[in-house]
């Protein structure tokens, strides 16, 4: 059994995994890594060097890659529980989190950012699990957290990051928006229809936490900061 069927203090039926489950999910989270790792290599491009140098290179590489993946794997969980509000029935504005989930996409790639936000919604799933349904589970773990990737569409543009945690931004909140307004309707306001509950209420914690992040990057010192981070990731 990879899950248990349980009713929280509130009474509602919730999902949490079992010792097996963590598991898998353990699992599924190294495995996530690897493919980020994957998709981080094939967006760079090793020429001039023969086959051993390369093979070198690569392995280097990979496991650079896999530091860098993890790391912000690794900060933005723990940036994840300083939260500067919480909401009741779910929603955090935190410090930063989301842009530090964003980075590997702006790192190294869409591919790699997608991953690494899934393998991060995984390893949410493992500390603080929240499931009413399981489709729930897919679409506020695995694509509302994967969507903080998509950050890695704008990985080799002119103001790239800023760019890219804007989309990022808006991904997590569509998906956001769907799993409020299918799953938690019930909860909606005195006199609001499910929608536009939902719509309102994952704006105020999405969007404050991201205009936060956007006044932060907006410093030049900053920008300069994760300039460097990026060719730090990137450099050999």
């Amino acid at each position: 059994m990879l899950y248990n069927v349980v009713v929280n203090d509130w009474g509602e039926t919730t999902y949490v995994p079992t010792a097996l489950g963590n598991v898998l999910l353990v699992v599924v989270l190294i495995a996530l890594l690897a493919v980020a790792v994957v998709f981080a290599r094939k967006q760079r491009n090793k020429t001039g060097a023969d086959d051993v140098d390369q093979k070198m290179a690569h392995s280097k590489l990979t496991v650079k890659q896999l530091a860098f993946c993890a790391m912000a794997i690794a900060l933005g969980t723990v940036l994840s529980n300083i939260k500067l509000f919480h909401f009741p029935t779910g929603g955090s504005i935190t410090l930063l989190s989301m842009l530090v989930i964003c980075l590997p996409g702006y790192w190294f790639g869409l591919g790699a950012g997608i991953a690494t936000g899934v393998a991060y919604g995984v390893l949410q799933l493992l500390i603080d699990p929240y499931v009413l349904y399981p489709m729930q589970l897919i679409v506020d773990y695995i694509l509302a957290f994967g969507a903080l990737g998509l950050s890695g569409l704008f990985s080799n543009a002119k103001f790239g990051l800023l760019k890219g945690y804007i989309t990022a931004v808006l991904g997590r909140y569509v998906f956001a928006v769907i799993s409020g307004w299918i799953f938690f309707g019930a909860y909606a306001w005195e006199g609001w229809d499910p929608l536009p509950y939902s719509l309102a209420y994952n704006a105020i914690y999405i969007f404050a936490e991201a205009a936060v992040t956007l006044l932060i990057l907006s410093v030049k010192p900053v920008q300069n900061l994760f300039s460097k981070l990026k060719q730090m990731a990137l450099n050999d």
